[in-house]
């Protein structure tokens, strides 16, 4: 790996790993146009080696928010292994799809992202408003009679939910997390910081699914996705310190804004050539 590929994948695998720490997800989004713009990789290279990124820095902040009790560890691999045939679909799809359309239906997915991002911030403001105790499943506060109203859980929800987020994580290279992450607040109830912990474990779980389905597809890079990896397992690490000294919504606008100006710039680039 020359000294300028590893300048450049430096910051990026700290970036990328700290967004994965702090938000649950988001870091793949940056990895594939990081792999492909500026390290040169061709976008189906990027997609897989995106996964093996993606999954080392999920594998260090799973760590950091195990320690802190953030992990709903039998909801988080339920609703992995629920993902796992979509995972494998979307493997499998991804590798019949030339490179250009790969590219420009990538950026139409972090416009996306970055839409429901800036939707959910409101929400999150109003969360921050009205928290509830770390470690309880985000249900509606108890009315004056007593009785605590309950969530029911949907299982055919639930499994669309994983087998759409499973999609996505083997056709686009991605974590998922940006999707996990709501999922696991409005499908199975859990609150903010539990659900950026546990979509981490999903993230994992659908990570190696899809590298499972992709070897022996192509060659990857081990060199420079090792240090990528490495600054991403770094930048992860603190991403998880963030997530108790910045508000939520911060990190939600900031990533936002940045998706969205890396998905135009793809797009320009990309749709001209369809």
């Amino acid at each position: 790996m020359s000294l300028v590929i590893a300048a450049a994948a430096l910051p990026c695998g700290l970036l990328i790993g700290l967004l994965l720490g702090a938000l649950g997800g988001g870091g793949s989004l940056l990895a594939v146009p990081a792999l492909v713009y500026l390290l040169g990789q061709s976008p189906h290279e990027a997609t897989a080696g995106a996964l093996v990124v993606v999954a080392v820095g999920a594998v260090t902040g799973l760590a950091c928010h195990a320690r802190a009790g953030r992990i709903r560890w039998a909801a988080g691999a339920a609703f992995g292994t629920l993902g796992t045939a979509g995972t494998f679909l979307g493997s499998r799809w991804s590798a019949t799809i030339g490179p250009t359309v790969l590219m420009t239906a990538f950026a139409g997915l972090m416009l996306t992202v970055a839409a429901a991002l800036l939707i959910r911030i409101p929400r999150e403001r109003g969360a921050q408003a009205d928290p509830l105790p770390l470690g309880d499943l985000a249900r509606p506060q108890a009315p004056a009679g007593g009785q605590r109203p309950t969530r029911s859980l949907r299982p055919l929800r639930v499994a669309a939910t994983a087998s759409a987020v499973g999609l996505l994580t083997g056709f686009f290279g991605v974590g998922g997390g940006f999707v996990v992450v709501p999922a696991l607040t409005l499908v199975l109830g859990l609150e903010m910081p539990v659900a950026i912990g546990t979509s981490l474990l999903v993230i994992l779980i659908n990570s190696a699914t899809a590298l499972a389905t992709r070897a022996g597809t192509g060659p990857l890079d081990w060199p420079l996705l090792t240090g990528f990896a490495a600054c991403a397992a770094l930048g992860s690490y603190l991403g998880n310190r963030l997530t108790t000294r910045l508000a939520p919504q911060t990190l939600t606008t900031a990533f936002a804004s940045l998706v969205t100006l890396l998905a135009v710039t793809m797009a320009a680039a990309a749709i001209p050539r369809l």
